[in-house]
């Protein structure tokens, strides 16, 4: 066993620390090379867009299931959520995987079904059919831009080790946290996002697919390294358990919300003398992980996420029926469970290292593990968990620049660019990988900076909360369609997402954070603060607001009866066009009706 507080890159007698290092470096090159030749070479044979886009929908479940594992587990999980685990000490996180879960049923047995009945390219291709072409032309924007900005701020979290390990493998220089400049971060978002780029754009989704297999097993298998290490070095669960004592109670797993703690906290910073139901119901809106926020709040927006979200959705479409793309999301969400589990006790375990020996314990939560990774951990089993943080961060980008050009080119480019060959539209989506990628990098650049500038900034509530903004309006929509015959239209829905995006602006109280932000500029005090009326509400509850105030607004609509007979035209197309974009289905039919 190691010691319980070892020195720095202690490892094997025999090594010196510049062999250390290089044989990290080496495993973490390793690594790079060897997933940028398995996305090259998985590239070879995109002729279509449906090679590139679905791959041919040929990818079996189990392998579909690891790439959803990988999408949705980025760097802001790996390095994030043990700063959630560090901060409550508590398994309490967790809890938003039991709406997660239900979330995923839904999806499965509703939403997938109609996608491929229509043989969509993208879910707003559903849109599109199901009420119209400014539907799909309003979601789809939202969606490009949501899932750029969102993807855009992970983006800049593996840059934290990135520019500490360049330091530490190369120059051996002792990683020092909050010391790190803004353009040193933007080299290694570059580098990052080069190498990303260039696999993804060549090999498509089954580049993104086949390398998440590999990146999942990646992941998992260095967070429980961790856990190993970790455990050793504080002494085992025994001491894990003296040094949280809430673990031996309920409040160590799961937070129903109404605990006397909580209780007295909201009277005393409400001045309170007595809690009245409403304050009871402001409590539960202003807990970010409750059993409630759990149950309902991430109920919806796992539906949102993993229903509306064409960077989560897609992967889904590459399997030969909805029955094993419902296999895949379903099993996914089960091993969520341990994988969420794994990463917060290491924020846990992380608490009580740095209770008994403080040396490198950073300024900034959201940095614990990191620099735990970088200056504790022994050699070879530091650079296979630094590769593991590059694993989850190329994972979830290649996953959304794939999305992104899918959506770009089949939602846009199409309809504007019709009648051009297969080929050319392949190269038109790889160019719109490498837009998005750019895109994705000044975007993660803005976080760099806003990173150096608070380096108190909390990763998780930052990431979900930038999609939790649009992803619930999103949702209003497809629940219309979905669980509506009749209700909904384009005219209504363009107003009903408007409302549901205005909701969830102001409970989330952007307006407040841009006129503040513009208030200097303007010669003004940034004073600007939310109307007392308005409840406080965490950011696990903006996506089930949006979508209530979008399906409220959106059903008052009906559907117009020239739309509701196009469906089944859309239906019988899908069956005989099935490798062709939807887009261009009716033109090709009408091509094929003339040749006959």
């Amino acid at each position: 066993m190691w010691r319980a507080h070892p020195a720095p890159f202690r490892g094997a007698p025999a090594l010196t620390a510049a062999t250390e290092l290089l044989v990290d470096g080496a495993i973490v090159v390793t690594y790079f090379a060897a997933i940028t030749a398995v996305g090259l070479y998985l590239g070879r044979r995109d002729r279509s867009l449906s090679d590139f886009a679905l791959a041919g929908r040929r990818v079996p479940w189990w392998a579909v299931m690891a790439s959803i594992i990988a999408a949705e587990t980025s760097a802001a999980t790996f390095l994030g959520v043990p700063g959630e685990g560090y901060t409550t000490k508590s398994f309490a996180y967790v809890q938003i995987i039991l709406g997660l879960i239900l979330g995923r049923v839904v999806v499965g047995h509703v939403f997938l079904k109609p996608y491929y009945t229509f043989k969509v390219y993208t879910v707003y291709d559903y849109l599109g059919v199901r009420f119209g072409p400014w539907t799909k032309a309003y979601v789809s924007a939202l969606f490009l831009f949501m899932r750029t900005l969102a993807s855009g701020t992970r983006l800049f979290i593996p840059s934290l080790v990135m520019v500490l390990a360049y330091r530490l493998f190369v120059s051996g220089a002792q990683p020092q946290f909050g010391q790190t400049t803004v353009s040193a971060y933007l080299v290694a978002i570059i580098a990052l996002t080069v190498v990303t780029c260039l696999y993804t754009a060549v090999g498509g989704i089954k580049a993104v697919i086949w390398t998440d297999v590999i990146q999942a097993c990646l992941m998992f298998g260095g967070a429980l390294v961790a856990i190993a290490t970790l455990l050793a070095h504080v002494g085992g669960l025994s001491a894990v358990v003296r040094a949280v004592p809430q673990l031996t109670t309920h409040e160590g797993y799961f937070l129903h919300g109404f605990e006397p703690g909580a209780i007295a906290a909201w009277m005393a910073a409400h001045r309170l003398d007595a809690m009245r139901p409403w304050d009871y119901v402001e409590l539960v809106l202003a807990s970010d992980y409750t059993l409630f926020s759990a149950l309902v709040g991430a109920t919806l927006g796992n539906m949102a996420a993993f229903g509306t979200d064409q960077d989560m959705v897609q992967r889904m479409l590459t399997a030969e029926t909805h029955q094993k793309a419902r296999r895949s999301l379903i099993t996914a969400a089960f091993m969520d469970l341990p994988v969420a589990s794994a990463f917060v006790f290491i924020g846990i375990l992380l608490f009580v290292y740095y209770q008994q020996d403080p040396t490198y314990r950073p300024a900034a939560v959201a940095d614990v593990f990191a620099s735990y990774i970088l200056n504790v951990m022994p050699v070879g089993v530091r650079g296979f968990v630094v590769a593991g943080v590059f694993a989850t961060a190329m994972g979830s980008f290649s996953a959304a620049l794939n999305a992104l050009a899918t959506s770009a080119t089949n939602d846009w480019y199409l309809r504007w660019v019709p009648g051009r060959s297969e080929t050319h539209y392949v190269r038109a989506a790889r160019w719109f990988t490498v837009l998005f990628a750019a895109l994705m990098v000044a975007i993660a650049g803005g976080f760099a900076y806003a990173k150096v500038s608070h380096p108190d900034v909390r990763i998780i509530p930052v990431v979900l909360g930038i999609a939790g903004f649009i992803l619930g309006p999103m949702l209003g929509v497809f629940l219309i369609g979905m669980f509506t015959g009749r209700r909904g239209s384009d005219g209504g829905n363009m107003l009903a997402i408007t409302a549901g995006l205005l909701a969830t602006v102001v409970v989330g109280k952007l307006h407040i954070t841009i006129l503040n932000g513009l208030a200097p500029w303007l010669g003004i005090a940034p004073t600007f603060e939310q109307p007392g009326w308005i409840p406080e509400v965490s950011f696990t509850w903006w996506a089930m607001i949006g979508a209530l105030v979008v399906f409220g607004v959106g059903v008052l609509f009906r559907t117009p009866e020239r739309v509701r007979a196009g469906i089944a035209r859309y239906a019988r197309e899908a069956q005989t066009a099935e490798a062709v974009p939807l887009a261009l289905r009716r033109s090709k039919g009408s091509t094929e009706d003339r040749a006959r």
